[in-house]
């Protein structure tokens, strides 16, 4: 009985190892775990917790990575040993098959219904911001869907990269710039050359003269249609006008 009573007193001056107390609060969901990935657009720090990833950047350090989570997402954040096949999902999720879940708490409904909708653009292809208002059932809030996107907590695997601006300018990329947005469209396959080539002359759509369907310049349709069928409009009234009737794929117009 007296050794356990002078084990007891001891106990109080053990010092537990570093970062022990926040890895607790991660098991208990009280906080989230992060690693860095290695993946074909370079090292990307990644975050999680029980309900899916909860961050993504590509940042220069861990401490850079820390310091954004704590001021963006506003929890605790512990750096942590991936759970087994998370590496592979995101690495599935950039070439464009969808395996992962997300957590988006904090944000508003309508950011995460912009978030979710930007799922849905396939890889290689690009959307403007119009297309993901009208989306989810609010044409008119093209520079609220701008704002969500600026702000999302999960950019490169929430790929909001594949959005441009209306008028088909690549426009600018919260996570590194509009040269970091140029990289990664190219990586993905996008001919961001011709994208802008087409921006500059006010070109919004592409049509088959087979079909007589318009699309998105990126719709992968469009890919497949030889160079004397390809017709560009600058805008859904000339393509109507011609005869042409949207695509049920890309969704060009309502």
């Amino acid at each position: 009985m007296p050794t356990v009573m002078f084990d007891l007193k001891r106990l109080g001056d053990v010092k537990a190892p570093p970062g022990f107390a926040e890895r607790v609060l991660a098991q208990a969901g009280m906080a989230d775990s992060y690693a860095v990935f290695e993946t074909v657009l370079g090292p990307v720090y990644v975050a999680w917790n029980r309900l899916g990833v909860s961050a993504a950047m590509r940042s220069k350090s861990s401490a850079e990575f820390e310091q954004w989570f704590r001021e963006d997402i506003g929890r605790r954040l512990v750096q942590a040993d991936p759970p087994a096949g998370l590496a592979s999902r995101i690495e599935d999720q950039l070439q464009g098959k969808r395996r992962m879940q997300f957590d988006l708490r904090g944000l508003t409904p309508f950011s995460q219904a912009v978030l979710r909708k930007t799922l849905e653009i396939p890889r290689g292809q690009v959307r403007p911001y119009g297309w993901i208002a009208r989306e989810i059932g609010h044409p008119a809030a093209v520079r609220a869907v701008g704002t969500a996107l600026a702000n999302n907590p999960i950019p490169v695997l929430i790929p909001c990269h594949r959005v441009v601006r209306s008028d088909g300018v690549i426009g600018n990329y919260g996570a590194g710039g509009t040269e970091a947005k140029r990289e990664i469209l190219s990586a993905e396959g996008v001919d961001t050359l011709l994208m802008e080539q087409m921006a500059k002359k006010g070109l919004r759509f592409i049509g088959s003269r087979t079909t007589h369907i318009f699309c998105l310049p990126t719709c992968y349709t469009g890919k497949h249609m030889k160079p004397h069928n390809r017709m560009e409009f600058h805008s859904e009234r000339e393509a109507r006008e011609r005869g042409y009737r949207p695509c049920k794929v890309c969704r060009p117009a309502v």
